[in-house]
């Protein structure tokens, strides 16, 4: 019998907790850390995967993503040995797909050779904005000419290379988006992460922004930049194949579509998160969020983790619906409905039909690029 998670596949996501600076808008588990003992932080990766390869053992691992944090302080080396540890631990396909998240400051990106070396084929490079002065404002610490020289040296190094950027930014307007946007597609390669700006409690901007000292677009001028994005990202070849993710054909982030597809995935690193499948049903897990109470843990147990909780069929279904829905392909009813999911209402799918939020073609439902500027809201409309 063919367990659900194959057909999302299984990939490894292991974290780097450190970055330089602390972003005023990052709500990820990042840290900042005059000292870091590079090669106890190693080791303590290396026995984590080897513990997380016992206890899953004969799977195949398809895609491997170092994120943060800032991955790009890692030194190769350590990569390398993370990568040769779950070469041993696992099967890692011949033609896995091996990222690693990177900011373009002129040292990180004399790594690159060193990382290649070290076996990863794909970056992604945190650039966010192609404007110094917005930039100094969401606290990233490159200027537009690092980063451009940073993605050059990336493109001369590997034949797959994303970059992310925010828009909805402080002051930004539709036609400053409309350019912004024109030069990234210019610059890109075969794939982009472009995200709305989110104020996120916990936050420096959150903060601000409870106080009134921090002014974004409005729900209208955001929504008509989503518009923009999709139209100028259509007619470029890039389509969005996710909410936010966009690419040439072929070049989808494989990493990504295995957490959009509901396959398992091992979660390495201080405050990752998992879902691996064993007979007694398929686990949430999540690693402690300090990153010394990690590596006090990892060398104590090689998990270090903090929550492994047993979801019911249900919890999966509803997981599988919200995170698949994402993607252009959508949903399928008939594998929500193995997985156990209640019953969705079908007169609610025809009205959202009706209203050009939802698609259905027999047993699949997808949103429409309407639809997924409010898929919260249809989600709400699908679980009642």
């Amino acid at each position: 019998m063919t367990a659900d998670w194959q057909n999302g596949g299984f990939g490894v996501y292991v974290h780097w907790p450190f970055c330089a600076a602390k972003c005023p808008y990052c709500d990820f588990n990042s840290h900042v850390r005059r000292v870091v003992d590079q090669d106890r932080w190693c080791k303590a990766l290396v026995r984590a995967v080897g513990v997380e390869a016992a206890r899953t053992p004969g799977r195949i691992v398809e895609s491997v993503f170092f994120g943060g944090g800032t991955p790009s302080l890692m030194p190769p080396e350590t990569v390398a040995a993370v990568i040769d540890a779950i070469r041993k631990g696992w099967t890692l396909t011949p033609d896995a797909e091996i990222t690693l998240e990177a900011n373009p400051t002129s040292v990180e990106a004399g790594r690159f050779c060193g990382y290649a070396d070290a076996g990863v084929n794909r970056v992604s490079m945190g650039i966010q904005a192609l404007n110094d002065a917005d930039l100094k404002a969401l606290g990233r610490m490159h200027s537009v000419a690092e980063a451009r020289a940073a993605f050059d040296i990336a493109r001369s190094v590997f034949d797959r290379v994303s970059f992310d950027l925010i828009y909805a930014r402080m002051g930004q307007s539709v036609p400053q988006w409309r350019a912004e946007l024109g030069e990234a597609l210019s610059m890109a390669v075969d794939h982009l992460s472009l995200y709305q700006l989110t104020i996120e409690q916990g936050t420096r901007f959150g903060d601000l922004y409870r106080l009134g000292k921090l002014r974004v677009p409005g729900d209208d001028s955001a929504a008509d930049m989503y518009e923009v994005t999709q139209e100028l990202c259509d007619a470029a070849g890039m389509p969005a194949y996710e909410v936010s993710n966009h690419a040439r054909a072929g070049a989808e982030s494989r990493h990504n579509r295995v957490y959009w597809r509901y396959g398992d995935y091992v979660g390495i690193g201080p405050g990752a998160h998992g879902r691996l499948t064993f007979e007694t049903g398929r686990i949430a897990t999540e690693t402690m969020l300090a990153p010394e109470a990690w590596l006090d843990a990892a060398y104590t147990d090689g998990l270090g983790a903090a929550v492994q909780t047993l979801l019911t069929g249900e919890e999966q279904a509803t997981e599988y619906l919200m995170m698949s829905l994402r993607l252009g392909e959508g949903s399928d009813l008939a594998r929500y409905a193995a997985l156990g999911g209640a019953p969705l209402d079908p007169a609610r799918i025809a009205r959202m039909i009706d209203a050009g939020m939802l698609i259905q073609n027999d047993t699949r439902i997808a949103a429409t690029p309407q639809g997924r500027i409010v898929l919260n809201a249809v989600l709400g409309e699908l679980l009642v």
